[in-house]
């Protein structure tokens, strides 16, 4: 459903991305992992047909990215970091706005609306105006925009970004729905915890590359080594670890009320382990696996972020909007200058 094939996007001497492949298949759902400025702004750019790589080539849905751009944004919603919501709408108005321009009929633009606003806690506020909102509220907004289509294929950046807890779960419960529902999701996400509750694959841009990608297990076996397991014991251990037991498996560290050990062979030195135990007359209360994180696996294979300076594309993007809002300003009183934002067409707002 999605593919990217040697991806490259430079401007001028600066290169953003440098060769991503990645295939996404229904019902499937990969999170892309990195630091600001690793590229992966520009890589879903690209791929929702925004920006025209320099070279490669992006497939959505059989759609070719650059020569079939208006056939992929028909089938994709796509929910930006910092999407453009239009404060002096109402978010009713705002929804059946873009539902319009996506075509959907208006009965089915009604049903859905209601459907999804009552679905993320909106419809009590329905007719309140967007600038209204809280951060988290404009953010489930967005959201729903990018979703009033039904979308095949689902680009989303930081999806629960400035929500409480509450309103984050709803976000991925309805994440994991699409999933069913055998949509093609990218998750772009800082929330390290979040992208393994929900992604099927995992890949880390350092540098506008993807480093590695794998499974969330996949990933912790190939940088953080074989799992650990801790033995408790229920008293304080006194004549030391029974003879034999380092023969089953490496000893990685020791106190008196129990061990750490890693073995290769878990399913077959386990219980083995647990015999010699209770053959030496030691009480074990709990023998498991050690946690690792997936923080553990992204800050060894990421490192310390390469600078602080953004991808040329985000730049560009900032100087646009600076021009943008500078030639809003001309000529605007005080009070218009306070209320500026993004334009947008009053024709087809519902009154």
């Amino acid at each position: 459903m999605i593919e990217a094939v040697e991806l490259v996007k430079s401007f001028g001497d600066f290169t953003a991305v440098h060769g991503i492949s990645l295939h996404v298949s229904e019902g499937q759902i990969l999170a892309l992992l990195g630091h600001n400025g690793a590229g992966k702004t520009t890589t879903t750019r690209m791929l929702a047909a925004i920006l025209a790589p320099t070279s490669g080539y992006a497939r959505i849905g059989g759609y070719n990215s650059v020569t079939q751009a208006l056939e992929v944004r028909r089938i994709i919603g796509h929910l930006t970091e910092l999407p453009g919501l239009y404060n002096r709408m109402r978010v009713i108005e705002y929804l059946d706005f873009f539902g319009e321009l996506h075509a959907v009929p208006p009965k089915l633009r009604r049903e859905r609306i209601e459907e999804m606003l009552q679905r993320f806690d909106l419809w009590e506020t329905r007719k309140l105006r967007i600038g209204e909102y809280s951060k988290g509220m404009r953010q489930k907004a967005a959201l729903i925009r990018a979703l009033i289509h039904d979308p095949q294929v689902l680009f989303l950046d930081e999806p629960t970004s400035a929500m409480d807890p509450h309103s984050a779960k709803m976000v991925r419960d309805a994440i994991f729905e699409l999933k069913q529902a055998h949509r093609s999701i990218i998750l772009c996400t800082h929330n390290l915890a979040e992208a393994e509750i929900l992604a099927d694959k995992i890949a880390i841009i350092r540098k506008g590359q993807i480093v590695i990608e794998g499974t969330s297990e996949e990933l912790k076996r190939k940088l953080l080594g074989v799992p650990h397991y801790q033995v408790a014991f229920n008293q304080p251990l006194t004549l030391g670890l029974p003879t034999g037991l380092a023969d089953l498996v490496e000893i990685v560290e020791q106190s008196e009320r129990g061990f750490i050990f890693r073995t290769e062979e878990a399913t077959r030195n386990n219980p083995q382990v647990l015999a010699l135990l209770a053959k030496a007359g030691l009480k074990v209360i709990t023998l498991s696996e050690v946690s690792r994180s997936l923080e553990s696996v992204y800050l060894k294979i990421a490192g310390q972020p390469q600078d602080n300076s953004l991808s040329r594309d985000e730049v560009e993007q900032s100087m646009k909007k600076k021009e943008d809002f500078t030639k809003n300003l001309k000529g605007a009183t005080a009070d218009q200058a306070e209320e500026l934002e993004p334009t947008h067409p009053e024709k087809g707002a519902v009154k």
